[in-house]
């Protein structure tokens, strides 16, 4: 499998990442095992988690228990050095959420420390920021987002004293690298300034959601990315089993996220899914399945540096993996263009 540079870094990740939000609630130990072993047999080197994880559903009872699942495969395997961990510090929220604090020095130092303990390893590879403390437009939010609300000094000397607190977990060989996740361009314009200025660590990455239903990234993000080296890691490349095609003509596959969460947290509406449709019946017009043709088009883009897949399933898994694969024809990516100028923000 291909392998993509972070960043600035001599660190090469493939450019399918594994993710596992739903370990330790839709999946066990074991079922999660099976899915390391597969990936990594197909070439992926890079796994992604958050000490918030599962989220499917998040609950208070499971909190942290996807990050110990990986730290028992770590311990049961001897495999760690095959793999880069990627985690998350959680920002802002429920109060049984790690205190629903801030991300501040603070909250750095006890959750790194916390999440080495979890995944049973010595270093993080690749440690975000799970969210701004100042908010987001993520997750459908964008329709309401005002920045007008934020206290624009308060606002930096945060990002400085996060930035230094990082440099001292990096100093320690807890964290190797830094990254962010749901955010904006002009907050990774801040964290790369600030970090330069200060001769602080440089952010390498930032996790946001990009799918053929979602291609914010592709404009102010875009540009970043490409001056900056700055890639993005694409969480719901497959708008939440969306572009799979399994929820066509309105069917709830038992099991699916959609037993859970009917709605897939705002992305399923009555003006969305029409849409995801027209996307679908393009893939199997081209005889593609429609997860390869969703997946084939990120991995496409100029600034994917990897695109992180979620399967409940090895089946599921060994499917979404083959679009690494799939080159898709001009046809194919014309056809993707007159549906995108036509519904460029379908959820």
């Amino acid at each position: 499998m291909k392998k993509n540079r972070l960043g600035r870094t001599d660190t090469f990740v493939s450019e399918i990442c594994l993710g596992s939000m739903t370990w330790g609630s839709q999946n066990t130990f074991a079922e999660a095992s099976e899915q390391i072993a597969c990936a990594l047999d197909h070439g992926v080197n890079f796994i992604d988690t958050a000490e918030m994880y599962p989220t499917t559903p998040m609950s208070e009872k499971t909190l942290g228990d996807t990050e110990t699942i990986i730290g028992e495969w770590v311990a049961a395997s001897g495999r760690r050095d095959e793999v880069l961990l990627a985690t998350k510090v959680t920002g802002k929220g429920k109060e049984w959420m790690y205190g629903g604090k801030d991300i501040t020095p603070e909250k750095i130092r006890v959750s790194v420390e916390r999440s080495l303990k979890r995944l049973q390893t010595d270093r993080i590879d690749l440690y975000q920021l799970h969210w701004p403390n100042r908010g987001s437009y993520h997750f459908r939010q964008n329709w309401t987002f005002d920045p007008t609300a934020q206290d624009k000094q308060p606002v930096k000397d945060n990002i400085l004293e996060v930035l230094r607190a990082l440099d001292e977990e990096v100093k320690a060989g807890r964290i190797l690298h830094v990254g962010l996740s749901n955010e904006s361009c002009w907050g990774s314009a801040q964290y790369l300034s600030i970090a330069e200025k200060e001769n602080l660590p440089r952010v390498v990455s930032t996790q946001n959601e990009y799918n053929l239903m979602n291609r914010l990234f592709d404009l102010d993000l875009a540009e970043l990315s490409h001056q900056e080296d700055m890639g993005l890691l694409a969480f719901s490349p497959l708008a939440t089993g969306m572009l799979t095609g399994k929820y066509s003509d309105g069917e709830i596959p038992e099991g699916s996220r959609r037993t859970l969460n009917k709605d897939l947290s705002g992305r399923y509406t009555q003006k969305s899914a029409p849409i995801c449709e027209r996307y679908n019946a393009l893939a199997r017009e081209h005889d593609l399945h429609p997860a390869h043709m969703a997946l084939a088009f990120c991995l496409s883009r100029p600034f994917m540096t990897s695109a992180i897949i979620g399967a409940t399933s090895v089946e599921q898994l060994t499917t979404n993996l083959a679009a690494a694969d799939v080159t898709l024809s001009d046809e194919v990516m014309k056809g993707i263009h007159d549906i995108y100028l036509d519904h460029p923000i379908p959820m």
